[in-house]
């Protein structure tokens, strides 16, 4: 799968929260509805059984309750993708990454091979349809998670390449497979944020620590033998680049990935590097990009959005412009695209009680034109609003319409834009209000059924609002592009 992913370390936002955001995309040639669903402990199998790969796998006997975002059609398996459980950590997989022939030739993938020819079938590893399902409900913080999929990883094999985060209220860990069975973590320092597009990220590892203490670094049990015999550290002062060891450098990721990383520094460190011009420090074709960067400013969940959302403005490369060379526009894949899916921006803030702290902002379909909207994520249900969607096209949920309004304005953008810009600001600045006046209510309240159930209020508060301007936003931008139609006559009847 295509997506975007940057975490934020507590004391690089604005409120020392912690921050796991991913836009999840679907692959070229479709889209895939979402839903965001609560799934309760009595609904996790003892032993779960992959729909793409085959594998099984026994599952713990204590899951917690947990949030998702898993496919809204039956088919290709659950897809869990993003969420929130009961003790307060978070996990969203997977950023889809790459590697390179000498990793997967050491290492190969483990892929499903079904049975034909008399041969019995053989099961495949594990993967972005399974992940979130069979770890999340089971860890208590986000380094548990790091564990638990390290050795789901080290037992099972995987047949894809990913990315993975993890996040309680004090830590962000970022885990990259390499090759089938190995992988590689790292504890995201407290003051940064870390850029990812769908390329292997990390470009500096502590082996030593990894290996030891695990202070900050955590891998394969057998790494350092896995990269001496096969000739993997390709450094000349022998400090470890992973990027360079498991990674990729075509020509493919300065179309398709670096130039997303590139917008997103860009953005949130425009005076700390040079990034345009001839002079330019780094630029969208640049291999070296920094994996993380202490940000100029503190950053903001309307920061996230914005990045998320990017279709490169203010650059020559931006496909909406009205300005410059025209033969640049579009001329590297946008963050914001057609076959965004959803974006989760996971918020857990340290200065509040735990029963409400965490926040899930939740956004559907094409980044550019939609609106991120926060719902508390402990919570027993969700807003039908927010988990009906369906297979077929439908006002009645949130993903469809967000789907509409997003072709829509697409395609009357020069009409419709500054209608999406009110409905996008007008809808985070409600869901702020909402939000701020029932942690107000709920640090008055002790009684924890009584927080549960003010907890259900606000949501359902904030997906009413959610419902009532999507749809005027809806009738909005309808108009403008009806209005465009090659059969438009200015004369009225008389």
């Amino acid at each position: 799968m295509a997506c975007t992913t940057i975490l934020v370390g507590k004391n690089a936002s604005y409120d020392g929260s912690t921050m796991i955001a991913r836009n999840d995309d679907s692959g070229s040639g479709h889209f895939t509805p979402k839903k965001m669903v609560v799934v309760s402990p009595e609904e996790q199998p003892k032993k779960y059984k992959s729909v793409l790969s085959h594998v099984e796998i026994e599952l713990p006997d204590n899951p917690m309750r947990y949030t998702a975002m898993p496919n809204a059609v039956k088919g290709e398996g659950i897809w869990a993708a993003s969420g929130v459980n009961e003790a307060h950590v978070a996990m969203t997989a997977t950023e889809t990454i790459t590697s390179n022939p000498r990793v997967l030739g050491a290492d190969p993938l483990v892929v499903y091979q079904p049975a034909e020819e008399g041969k019995e079938e053989i099961a495949g590893g594990i993967g972005e349809e399974d992940i979130v399902y069979i770890v999340l409900p089971y860890i208590r913080s986000a380094r548990e998670g790091v564990q638990r999929l390290g050795s789901l990883l080290e037992k099972y094999g995987t047949y894809e390449m990913n990315g993975i985060a993890f996040q309680d209220v004090n830590e962000i860990w970022w885990l990259e497979t390499i090759g089938g069975h190995h992988w590689i973590a790292r504890k995201v320092p407290d003051d940064v944020y870390v850029v990812m597009p769908n390329q292997l990220g990390i470009d500096k590892f502590d082996l030593e620590d990894a290996l030891s203490e695990q202070k900050d670094y955590m891998c394969s049990k057998d790494m350092r033998e896995f990269i001496e015999k096969y000739h993997l550290d390709l450094s000349l002062d022998g400090v470890l680049n992973p990027r360079d060891a498991f990674g990729s450098h075509d020509d493919a990721d300065h179309v398709y990935n670096t130039p997303r990383a590139w917008f997103m520094e860009r953005y949130l460190n425009p005076h700390t590097k040079v990034w345009d011009g001839e002079t330019a420090d780094y630029t969208p074709c640049s291999d070296d990009l920094p994996w993380c960067m202490v940000p100029e400013k503190k950053v903001t969940v309307e920061d996230v959005k914005y990045v998320l959302s990017s279709h490169y403005q203010g650059t020559p490369y931006d496909p909406y412009a009205s300005y410059g060379d025209k033969s640049l526009r579009g001329a590297y894949r946008s963050i914001g695209i057609n076959r965004n899916d959803f974006l989760s921006v996971i918020q857990m803030r340290p200065d509040l009680e735990q029963n409400y702290n965490t926040i899930e902002w939740v956004a559907f379909a094409s980044n550019a034109f939609n609106v991120l909207v926060p719902f508390y994520a402990d919570v027993e249900e969700v807003p039908e609003y927010l988990s009906n969607t369906t297979g077929q096209v439908s006002t009645d949920n949130f993903y469809w319409t967000s789907r509409m309004i997003a072709a829509m304005a697409d395609a009357s953008y020069r009409k419709s834009v500054f209608h999406i810009e009110r409905y996008q600001e007008y809808v985070m600045s409600k869901g702020h209000e909402v939000i701020n006046r029932y942690d107000a209510l709920l640090e008055k309240e002790t009684d924890k059924s009584k927080q549960m159930e003010l907890k259900k209020k606000a949501n359902q508060e904030i997906a009413d609002m959610l419902k009532k301007k999507a749809l005027d936003t809806l009738d909005k931008v309808l108009f403008e592009l009806s209005d465009q139609m090659k059969n438009a006559y200015s004369r009225s009847d008389a």
